[in-house]
């Protein structure tokens, strides 16, 4: 089994590395990635867990630091207040010890709360004691009522704040994260059968189900159908996101979150004429093609060194799917970029270095995947941050000026801005996912496949939403062909594209890895427990991660830069690869820019089959903007210039109507901008303070009140929680 394919491979094989001093902050990170390792693949969740965690380390240091404003510590986030007023470093204790017992008490108790519930528990339980310990003995205190003069107390009061605010920051952690309202509109797809089980809607995701379901690090959840991983996220309470990207969106009798709206992906539309169902099918039919590209037999060789590949600019991404033809090579793989002429870091040319396009196709769609042996890419993007960190060329300079700073602060700062922009890519990807509630790839092909085929009307077998032919690619079944051995399957449609090791195909090879197959039994470049992860497609989490993260690499470290002027990994022959044995010798990832990094892993989702194109772009966007949104937030909590207007994030908690009411609209409709995992208690009293109506809601994001037969006059209405108490005044008229 390939060695923890991400942490593990790229902390001793990325190169070079040469450690600088360890902070404690660190060791508590490596210790999360560890335990995201070993839970369900979940990377909502894990992004929330990263900031969530690096919050609590960088409060417990900035509470100490006369000159940076703590996140959560004396702050209002979704109206709920944690209170501070400030805490002493205790006598005959070091500033720096006092950080170093509040941060890893603060981390000690969040992180066995958040995995309390997941198999990880038990790979983490012991090391975090032992490393709680080596700062302070007691690993049992809870203590949190001395906050103010006692390091531990403060760290325990940090976690249980921060625990009380997960339960009510509308990620329905309380339930394990599931789904509150979301129902799927198309009955599951056996990925391992023939055609798409009746696919209902082609432009929406359709769940798959398994024998058996292999998820992160070989963890099985047996036979089922997983459920659609966090299609309510947008709900969540963000970092840096705030009411100017807040768009509030309704469907199927609910209202959905998203940031960043990027506007509908391509649909699959029956007239023939329309663009949309032309850049549907031009767009998955790219993903069938590439999915072609990982046969080592075919001797295609390319350059994979900075020298070919990377330096694409913003404005050179395409603006709609009509450019998508001049942005990506739809027969050959791969995208406009054109390379570097020298190594900005030596001022010399980066060293060519050619291998097999089958090899860094398959190591590509290995090395970025979120499925088994993952920390999800939430948890990959610290790994990057902890692999520069860790280079001998780099200087821990904030924005690559002033004087470097000590391990212990660079860590707390890089960790808690770069955590920010991933929970917010999070919650935009996602956001739009639960709204747009896209089709992969594998219900898309194969759906198109059963139509027929779309380019020749006077041919068998046509359907102007069907898949459209072409030469040595994607044709017709012949009466001779070896795949209708059996007769049955003329003029149906053959893929020529990557098989599932170990699954028969009617009269394949099976020593080859590319092949002509049905269609209607293409999958994607991935396990066949695993398939495709279990949510909608569009938008790209990889690319929208992967792109806030690089922004926000770029920034902190004020260089575009990896250091030295390139990023590698290496990927030992035969000795990397899961889903096949591979690759056929080694190959060495490069990236000279933070931005070619993700660049590289947009495309590895593309070629791993799991999104076309509209899914990539739209993530590459959003992810920019997060990421610069994200570190003008960071960078004012560093310096402690935070305007009480920014603290709380202060969008309006609910927008409500008609008021006044009356006989012929009787009917008052609170809607919450902010859903959160609060009971909620409606009360309206009269002028002289009787009450006339109340009712209780659970989840809800509207909430009813009908007012027939309250008498003409000025009401109070209050809406209650545990954690806020709003008023408003509701006028009833006849």
């Amino acid at each position: 089994m390939k060695i923890q394919l991400l942490s593990l491979l790229l902390l001793f094989t990325l190169r070079p590395v040469t450690c600088h001093a360890q902070s404690i902050a660190r060791d508590w990170n490596e210790l999360l990635l560890k335990a995201i390792r070993n839970d369900l693949a979940r990377p909502t969740v894990h992004a929330r867990n990263l900031f969530h965690l690096s919050a609590a380390q960088y409060d417990a240091w900035a509470a100490y630091e006369s000159g940076a404003t703590p996140y959560f510590l004396g702050q209002t986030h979704r109206g709920f207040h944690i209170a501070f007023e400030g805490a002493q470093v205790p006598d005959g204790m070091s500033k720096r010890e006092a950080q170093e017992i509040a941060l890893s008490m603060a981390y000690y108790r969040l992180l066995k709360h958040r995995f309390e519930r997941s198999p990880a528990l038990a790979h983490i339980e012991f090391p975090a004691r032992v490393l709680l310990r080596t700062v302070y003995a007691d690993t049992d205190y809870t203590q949190s009522t001395n906050y103010l003069t006692s390091p531990a107390d403060l760290g325990n009061y940090i976690a249980e704040q921060i625990i009380a605010f997960g339960l009510m920051d509308g990620s329905n952690e309380a339930s394990d994260y599931l789904c509150r309202f979301y129902e799927p509109t198309n009955n599951p797809m056996y990925p391992d059968g023939n055609g798409s089980s009746n696919i209902s809607d082609p432009n929406r995701w359709q769940p798959l189900a398994f024998d058996e379901f292999v998820g992160q690090s070989g963890i099985s959840e047996g036979p089922g159908t997983p459920k659609f991983v966090g299609a309510e996220w947008g709900q969540v309470a963000p970092f840096a996101l705030d009411e100017s990207t807040l768009s509030i969106k309704r469907r199927d009798g609910h209202d959905y979150l998203l940031h960043l709206d990027p506007g509908p992906p391509t649909y699959l539309e029956l007239s023939p004429d329309r663009p949309s169902l032309q850049d549907y099918q031009w767009g998955f039919g790219l993903v069938a093609q590439w999915s072609s590209h990982h046969d080592p037999a075919d001797s295609v060789r390319w350059d994979i060194s900075p020298n070919a590949i990377g330096n694409i600019p913003l404005d050179q991404l395409p603006k709609s799917p009509s450019d998508y033809p001049q942005f990506y090579d739809f027969e050959n793989g791969g995208d406009i970029s054109t390379g570097y002429t020298t190594n900005p870091s030596t001022g010399q040319p980066y060293p060519t270095q050619t291998v097999l396009r089958a090899d860094y196709t398959r190591v590509l769609a290995e090395f970025w995947a979120d499925g088994p042996d993952s920390e999800t890419p939430p948890g990959h993007w610290h790994v990057l941050l902890n692999y520069v960190t860790d280079h001998d060329k780099f200087e821990r300079l904030y924005q690559g000026q002033g004087t470097t700073m000590d391990a212990l602060e660079w860590n707390i700062k890089s960790y808690f801005a770069l955590s920010g922009a991933l929970h917010d890519a999070a919650i935009a990807a996602w956001g739009a996912k639960g709204y747009y509630d896209y089709i992969r790839p594998i219900s898309a092909i194969r759906s198109m496949a059963e139509r027929g085929q779309s380019t020749d009307p006077n041919a068998p077998h046509y359907h102007p939403a069907g898949l459209p032919l072409i030469p040595g690619q994607v044709e017709l079944i012949t009466a001779d062909d070896p795949l209708n051995a059996y007769g049955h399957l003329e003029n149906k449609i053959k893929i020529r594209a990557w098989k599932v090791p170990g699954r028969y195909y009617e009269s394949s090879d099976t020593a080859t890895h590319v092949d002509w197959i049905e269609a209607t039994r293409w999958q994607p470049y991935q396990r066949p427990t695993f398939v495709t992860p279990p949510f909608a497609g569009y938008v790209s989490g990889h690319s929208t991660f992967s792109r806030a993260a690089a922004e926000m690499l770029s920034l902190l470290t004020g260089s575009e830069y990896f250091p030295g002027g390139v990023g590698e990994f290496l990927a030992a022959q035969n000795n990397f690869l899961v889903f096949e044995t591979g690759p056929s010798e080694d190959i060495t990832l490069q990236w000279a820019r933070y931005q070619d990094a993700s660049d590289q892993c947009s495309l590895s989702r593309i070629w791993g089959g799991i999104h076309p194109p509209v899914d990539d772009i739209a993530g590459r966007l959003m992810g920019y903007e997060i990421g610069h949104q994200a570190f003008a937030l960071a960078e004012k909590y560093f310096n402690g210039t935070i305007p009480p207007s920014e603290q709380s994030h202060d969008i309006p908690r609910f927008v409500y109507g008609p008021n006044p009411v009356s006989s012929t609209n009787p009917k008052l409709t609170i809607t919450l901008t902010q859903p959160d995992d609060l009971p909620k208690t409606v009360s309206l009293y009269d002028s002289s303070g009787q009450l006339v109506l109340r009712q209780t809601e659970h989840y809800v994001q509207e909430i009813v009140l009908n007012t027939v037969g309250l008498k003409k006059g000025v009401y109070l209405l209050t809406l209650e929680t545990k954690v806020y108490n709003d008023r408003l005044k509701l006028i009833v008229t006849p």
